[in-house]
């Protein structure tokens, strides 16, 4: 199969230029500046970008689609049909399903469903507890994306609070180590105070008061201080607060990386007014100064990664009062709207949209043939037309639990097409799931 995408504007390691590509077999074969020979070269089709963007596709390295045990708020085919439609190829799975992924065995069964059911490419991570060392050493490198550890904190299955555990996690893991950075010594002693104040009917707007900053910077400097000890290989996931983003600042080693999230960069603490459960996230979204400086650390590449933190509940679950009212919010179908509204607001470019959603993904994860338009890589790609005005609403949600706190929000640009390993799974509001997609792989030293 041969397509060409003929005279789009291309935009892919910090350049934009006028351009077509011809795809064969799901590989780039070729990346045409000027004039593209269709007649010489037997095009299956040509699909005419001339008022489109096109990018690589978007590596979404943290999302929650809760499958198994979970599936009444989401399963792996629902939400890979809405990542889909909003221009991700490749997503990357977090353990804490029922039962959790802590054994590679349980891994594995995670790997054969989506295998079976993603639309897009897959990879999963282990999780970390007190007691599964073993199952951590055993990870191959290749073909798990690495480690998730929720620092000093329970959630499902999971428990990682024995620090002599988690040095030997530092000092021996052979992959990547994700965590979850918050002091739960510090929101536990919080939620006991405002429950004093509130009962269990504790207002929204503490949600920041009791997931405060130093509950995160405590935690954050901790599995610094670890990675730094043992030459670990640390990724920062969802960093919210201004003083992380300092701290990230100060940091010159390679091996530390770090992520935020759509909703720090979009939402702040005066939006719990009006949003109530349906942004309560942990950690909670902070202060303006909080989110105006996570901004300033994307567009000047202090934090490398954009991820989703995509984390459906059901409506009924999200419409409880505070203490019964879980956290998480789905985000993968919008996550690449919202930074294009940033673009359009003039807060970043989409040359650092691209950088940082598709490029330091493949990068930090060492993903093979993925995250760039280059020739010989697989044809994960994305159109964008820049003038698209649409609305979110109902009719247009994809996620099983079909709400988003991005309803009505009026995007001003839209994903057209969407293509993983050269198959088009997504056009223009039509979902295609002919092919699925394939397992990352990753190439480590």
């Amino acid at each position: 199969m041969k397509i060409v995408i003929k005279d789009a504007t291309i935009v892919n390691e910090r350049l934009s230029f006028r351009g077509s590509l011809l795809i064969v077999d799901g590989i780039i074969k070729s990346i045409f500046k000027d004039y593209i020979p269709v007649k010489n070269i037997g095009v299956d089709t040509i699909i005419d970008a001339s008022d489109l963007i096109l990018i690589p596709g978007v590596i979404d390295g943290h999302v929650h689609f809760r499958e198994p045990g979970l599936t009444d708020k989401a399963d792996i085919h629902s939400e890979t049909v809405a990542a889909a439609a909003g221009g991700v190829t490749s997503f990357m799975d977090m353990p804490n399903t029922v039962p959790a992924a802590t054994t590679i065995d349980e891994l594995e069964k995670k790997y054969e469903t989506a295998k079976e059911k993603s639309l897009i490419n897959y990879s999963f991570y282990l999780g970390a507890t007190n007691y599964n060392l073993d199952e951590i050493i055993k990870i191959n490198t290749e073909n798990i994306c690495g480690v998730k550890i929720f620092m000093g904190s329970s959630t499902g299955d999971m428990l990682a609070d024995d620090e002599k555990n988690m040095e030997k996690i530092f000092e021996q893991s052979p992959a990547l180590i994700a965590v979850h950075c918050e002091n739960d010594h510090i929101i536990k002693n919080n939620t006991e105070y405002f429950k004093t104040m509130f009962g269990s009917d504790i207002p929204f707007e503490y949600h920041d008061k009791i997931r405060t900053r130093e509950a995160c910077v405590t935690s954050t400097e901790h599995a610094v201080a670890l990675a730094y000890k043992h030459n670990s290989r640390l990724h920062i996931l969802h960093v919210s607060t201004a003083k992380e983003a300092e701290l990230l600042t100060c940091i010159d080693n390679k091996r530390i990386s770090s992520e935020t999230c759509p909703h720090y960069l979009w939402f702040s603490n005066s939006d719990y007014q009006s949003m109530k459960g349906f942004i309560k996230c942990n950690p909670s979204i902070k202060t303006q100064a909080d989110r105006d400086a996570l901004r300033h650390a994307i567009a000047h590449g202090i934090i490398d990664t954009v991820a989703t933190d995509h984390a459906p509940h059901l409506l009924s679950e999200k419409s409880n009062n505070y203490l019964n009212c879980p956290s998480g919010l789905p985000s993968v179908q919008h996550s690449l709207n919202i930074m294009l509204e940033l673009v359009r607001k003039k807060i970043l470019t989409v040359e650092t949209v691209v950088e940082c959603m598709c490029h330091n993904p493949a990068r930090i994860f060492s993903i093979k043939n993925r995250g760039f338009i280059r020739e010989g890589y697989k044809a994960d790609l994305i159109l964008i037309n820049p003038n698209a005005e649409w609305k979110v609403d109902k009719s247009n949600i994809l996620y099983k639990c079909a709400w988003t706190p991005f309803e009505n929000i009026t995007f001003n640009s839209k994903i057209t097409h969407t293509f993983v390993n050269g198959n088009l799974v997504y056009c223009n509001g039509e979902i295609y799931e002919n092919t699925k997609g394939e397992r990352l792989i990753f190439e480590r030293n």
